[in-house]
């Protein structure tokens, strides 16, 4: 273990209550999506998981329900979140998780197929705006709630050979901005999260075209990739009465990772 792991001091820790709250978790089978389920049933929320993925509802904690559901298809949408308010009775928390990045998507736009634009955006922008229009309107009915998108690092700066998912996550941002001000007065928070690379089967599947795990670790600042419940805390945070008054903004989870100018030194390794 690196000197740098072992804390000197002590660090504090945050416990939540999510008691009596229904949270409804997009693309929650794995990585980033299934720590922020396990993240919510473990403070006692009850969390539905709605994903394209199957799984076996035993394979799953105690206080998280199975839904199958295909987040592009609006039809769909609208079923799990009138499910969810029939079966549990409201909504409290939606997060937007549900993402895909094909490795058919890394390339140059001039060589980009058009199949791989329109199922990209038609899971990763419009499944968050079909999502959201049925979880908004039952958390307006409400007059209380709290829809969290996860966007990316790639939303706020690009690289070669991604013009796709980049554009969209950016977009997925400007999605919480304008949702948060939209229903700011009906007592709803919508805010976004960009993680930097988390290790996640997404990620995992891409690190040769990042270079590998180590370079990959390298440019950001703490020295490492981070860990999908460090995403799901970011969550539990933002989603909190301790949030209150955060709204229509983005929290970059990122290791330093955007702050990193590329004129930089980079770090030895």
């Amino acid at each position: 273990m690196k000197k740098s792991d072992q804390p000197l001091r002590p660090l504090g820790t945050v416990k939540y209550d999510n008691h009596g709250r229904v949270v409804l978790v997009t693309g929650g089978c794995n990585g980033i999506g299934r720590a922020i389920c396990d993240g919510f049933a473990s403070s006692g929320a009850t969390v539905v998981c709605a994903d394209v993925a199957t799984v076996l509802q035993d394979q799953l904690p105690a206080g998280v329900l199975f839904q199958s559901v295909d987040t592009s298809v609006e039809e769909q949408c609208r079923a799990v979140v009138e499910w969810t308010v029939e079966k549990f009775g409201a909504l409290d928390v939606l997060v937007n998780n549900a993402a895909i990045q094909p490795k058919a998507s890394y390339t140059s736009v001039d060589q980009l197929d058009s199949s791989e634009l329109e199922r990209m955006t038609r899971v990763n922008f419009f499944g968050y705006t079909f999502m959201a229009k049925y979880a908004l309107g039952q958390m307006r009915r409400q007059q209380s709630g709290v829809v969290v998108n996860l966007s990316s690092g790639q939303g706020h700066r690009t690289a070669r050979q991604v013009p796709v998912y980049g554009p969209i996550k950016a977009a997925n941002l400007l999605q919480a901005m304008q949702w948060g001000v939209e229903y700011a007065r009906d007592g709803i928070r919508v805010v976004s999260v960009s993680p930097g690379a988390i290790d996640t089967p997404l990620v995992r599947a891409s690190l040769a075209a990042q270079g590998g795990e180590e370079a990959l670790a390298n440019r950001h600042p703490i020295g490492r990739i981070g860990r999908p419940e460090e995403i799901a805390n970011a969550v539990l945070w933002l989603t909190s009465g301790d949030a209150s008054f955060v709204t229509a903004t983005d929290l970059e989870v990122d290791g330093g990772l955007g702050a990193f100018g590329a004129f930089a030194d980079p770090y030895q390794r």
